[in-house]
C-alpha cells in the first residue's frame, strides 16, 4: 500500500511554544541580564520548589550537569562501583565515568521497563559494597519506587533519579525528580518543557543544593577576589534559557494531557496487530506519557540482524519488525527512533558488568536487550494532528500486510 509522504516533516518530539516564553527572554534583554544571574532563575527555582515541594531547586546547563554533580554529592570517586539503569541514554552512564567510578548495569523488567528490583538485589549480592544507585524513568513512566527504595536502604545505598524523561510524572501521588535522594531532571529541545537547554538539580537538604550551586560555578568562593578551593565546573543556567523555561512551565498539564491523547490513540488505533505500547500500572503511576513506544511480539517478528552501525531485515507476510517500520515511516518523512541501545551492548561500555534477576549476563541476553530487539519510539510530538497520527497508524499497518 502507497502513502503520500508528508511535505512537512512529523517528528518525533520537538518543542511546542506558546509565546510567554519570549515575554520572559525579552525581559532578560531589556534588563540587561543575559548571564547566570536573574529575575527568571529566581522564578523557575521558586516554581520548581513549589510544585515539587523540595527546599533545593539548582538551575543548571544540562540535564547531565544535574547527574553529574549528583554523582559528586553522592561521594562517588575512582573505583567505586555505581549501579545504574541499562535502558538509558549514554548521559546516565557517562557522568559515572566522569568520575572514574565503574558502572554496574542492571537489566530491565516487561512491567514498566525501568530498572528490575530483583536484579538490583542480585547485584547488590555481587557487589556488596555500593553505595550509589542511579534509576531511570524511560520514555516518561516511573520506576518501580517502593522496592527500589526499600533495597537502597536495607543495604544503606544512596538513590539517584534520573528523571530527565518523566517531568510531570507522578508515582503513588508523589513527582518524579522527588523519590531518589538526589535528583536531576532536564529541559532539554526535545522534552516535555524546555527551555532549548537546560536541567535542574532537586534536593530536600539546603546544603546539599548550596554545594551543587557553588561547584556549578567553578567553585568560586564567597571572596572579594576569585579564590578557588576545589574543582568546580560551569555548569549554570543562563538567565536567557531559564526565560524559556518559565514561559513553558504553565502548560506542563496541557502538554501532558495531549502526549496522553497521543498515547490513547496509538493504543487504539494498533489494537489488532500483535503489539503492545510501553507499559505502566495506573494504579501506581500516572507517566507524562513522553514519548509512545511499541513493542512487537515475538512471533509477529520477521527476522532482522543489527550491527554495530547498520541493519538489515527480511520483510514476511503477516510480521515487521522495528528496523522495517521504522525505514518505512522515514520513507513518507515520519520519525521514529529505536528504543534506546542498551548499555551493556555499547562498545564504549561493553566491559562493564552487566547483571539480570538470574545473575551476570552479556551480549544480547536480558529483558532490556530484548525490548530493544522489539521495541520502538513512535512520533509523539504535541502538534501533530489527529489526522497525521491517523496516517501514521495505517503505515505501521501496512507493514504487518
Amino acid at each position: 500500500m502507497e502513502f503520500e509522504k508528508f511535505e512537512n516533516r512529523v517528528w518525533l518530539s520537538t518543542p511546542t511554544m506558546h509565546g510567554d516564553e519570549l515575554k520572559y527572554v525579552m525581559e532578560a534583554y531589556e534588563t540587561n541580564w543575559m548571564s547566570t544571574e536573574g529575575s527568571n532563575l529566581v522564578g523557575i527555582e521558586k516554581a520548581i520548589c513549589e510544585k515539587f515541594n523540595c527546599k533545593g531547586a539548582v538551575p543548571l546547563s544540562s540535564g547531565t550537569a544535574a547527574l553529574h554533580l549528583a554523582i559528586k554529592l553522592a561521594g562517588v570517586k575512582q573505583g567505586d562501583t555505581v549501579f545504574c539503569s541499562d535502558l538509558t541514554f549514554s548521559a546516565t552512564v557517562n557522568t559515572i565515568r566522569y568520575e572514574k567510578a565503574t558502572p554496574v548495569f542492571i537489566d530491565s523488567e516487561y512491567e514498566t521497563w525501568n530498572m528490575d528490583p530483583v536484579a538490583l538485589e542480585k547485584a547488590f549480592e555481587l557487589y556488596p559494597d555500593t553505595k550509589v544507585i542511579v534509576v531511570v524513568n524511560l520514555y516518561g513512566t516511573p520506576a518501580k519506587y517502593d522496592e527500589i527504595c526499600a533495597i537502597a536502604k536495607k543495604h544503606n545505598a544512596i538513590i539517584i533519579e534520573d528523571a530527565a524523561e518523566s517531568f510531570g510524572a507522578t508515582y503513588k501521588g508523589r513527582e518524579t525528580g522527588t523519590l531518589g535522594d538526589i535528583n536531576a531532571i532536564s529541559f532539554n529541545g526535545n522534552k516535555i518543557i524546555t527551555g532549548s537547554a537546560g536541567g535542574m538539580l532537586l534536593t530536600d537538604d539546603v546544603q546539599t543544593a548550596e554545594k551543587a550551586r557553588k561547584w556549578s560555578t567553578q567553585s568560586r568562593e564567597k571572596a572579594p577576589w576569585y579564590q578557588h578551593e576545589e574543582i568546580g565546573h560551569n555548569y549554570r543556567m543562563s538567565n536567557v534559557v531559564a526565560g524559556v523555561v518559565r514561559g513553558q512551565l504553565p502548560y506542563l498539564e496541557e502538554h501532558i494531557a495531549q502526549k496522553k491523547a497521543i498515547y490513547t490513540r496509538y493504543k487504539d488505533g494498533l489494537s489488532g496487530l500483535d503489539v503492545v505500547m510501553n507499559p505502566y500500572n495506573a494504579d501506581e503511576m500516572e507517566p507524562n506519557f513522553w514519548l509512545s513506544c511499541i513493542l512487537i511480539d515475538n512471533d509477529s517478528m520477521c527476522k532482522q540482524e543489527r550491527g554495530d552501525t547498520q541493519t538489515c531485515y527480511v520483510t514476511q507476510k503477516g510480521k515487521s519488525c522495528p528496523d522495517e517500520i521504522h525505514e518505512t515511516l522515514e520513507k513518507y518523512n515520519i520519525e521514529a527512533r529505536p528504543l534506546w541501545k542498551p548499555m551493556h551492548m555499547q562498545p564504549v561500555f561493553e566491559k562493564y558488568s552487566f547483571v539480570t534477576a538470574q545473575g551476570e549476563a552479556k551480549g544480547e541476553e536480558g529483558v532490556s536487550s530484548d525490548l530493544f530487539r522489539r521495541g520502538l519510539c513512535l512520533p509523539s510530538d504535541n502538534k501533530m494532528t489527529e489526522n497525521e497520527q491517523e496516517i501514521v497508524i495505517e503505515i505501521i499497518k501496512s507493514c504487518f500486510e
